[in-house]
């Protein structure tokens, strides 16, 4: 592999523009968007309703196409695949999880997680196998023969991530995935995809809630279907300075201790009482 290669992003957008509507009723989803995606990047998507987070993680999941503009995954055009091509490519590097878990009700969890590997040809047994060491990892391989209604709202959610996982993508696109969770809940599905994140995986979140930023190494703000602010987040930094007031704390109050050891008041003098005259002592 060329060096080169080596610095090529996952994801490149150029002049990416949606329309929806006719006429004066037309309007863009997503107006003449540039973005670069690196592999490894934990990218937040925020912003108001129809700002168009949700086409953008539409297009970059190949479930939809742009009108203008290109699409770049691993530094080829996507533009003029066919439809089968596309979901080849999501079957094989592109794993989604929706916020309303999308799990089919008529299946257990372990034919839900293994439903993906049906489409590359998987037999059975593999598969069933592959469903089986993944919902493991999440902790849920003693609800394999339940049904999706018999589980909790989070545990839905688990199994939506673990069936975009089957596949071993390499990017995870996550659409609210938290919005119909508690906070309890949604903690746990956060530390998932943090965990994911450290493995190497790309992952971009859209979501409401500014609190689950602070898992994401970039935040990205998005107003009328532009891009209105993008953040890298420098997480060795931050981590320098919690360090550093940390430290500052400890001395301040190691300093404090001591002074109040060390007072700087006057000590008392001392005071010496006097010895008593001997007894038999001549007068003077």
């Amino acid at each position: 592999m060329p060096k080169t290669a080596k610095n090529t992003p996952v994801i490149v957008l150029d002049g990416l523009t949606k329309r929806y509507g006719l006429g004066d009723a037309g309007f863009n989803a997503l107006d003449d968007i540039n973005l670069r995606i690196d592999k490894g990047e934990f990218i937040a998507v925020m912003g108001p309703s129809g700002c168009g987070k949700t086409t953008l993680l539409n297009i970059l999941g190949l479930l939809d196409r742009p009108d203008e503009g290109d699409y770049l995954l691993d530094g080829k055009s996507v533009e003029r695949l066919s439809n089968i091509q596309h979901a080849r490519i999501r079957s094989n590097q592109i794993g989604i999880v929706f916020q309303s878990f999308n799990l089919i009700n008529r299946l257990n969890v372990l034919e839900n997680v293994a439903l993906p590997l049906t489409y590359k040809g998987v037999k059975r047994t593999k598969r069933l196998e592959a469903a089986s060491t993944i919902l493991k990892t999440f902790h849920l391989q003693e609800r394999e023969y339940y049904m999706p209604w018999q589980l909790s709202g989070g545990q839905m959610q688990r199994v939506a991530i673990a069936r975009a996982l089957v596949n071993k993508p390499s990017i995870i696109l996550a659409d609210e995935p938290t919005g119909n969770l508690d906070s309890r809940s949604s903690h746990v599905i956060m530390e998932e995809l943090a965990d994911l994140h450290k493995k190497g995986n790309t992952i971009i979140m859209v979501t409401h809630n500014p609190n689950l930023t602070s898992y994401a190494s970039r935040v990205i703000k998005m107003l009328d279907g532009k891009i209105a602010s993008d953040i890298k987040i420098n997480v060795a930094s931050e981590a320098t300075e919690s360090v550093s007031i940390v430290l500052n704390r400890k001395k301040k109050s190691a300093e404090d201790t001591k002074v109040e050891e060390n007072p700087t008041e006057k000590k008392p003098k001392k005071v010496t009482k006097k010895k008593p005259a001997k007894k038999g002592a001549a007068k003077k």
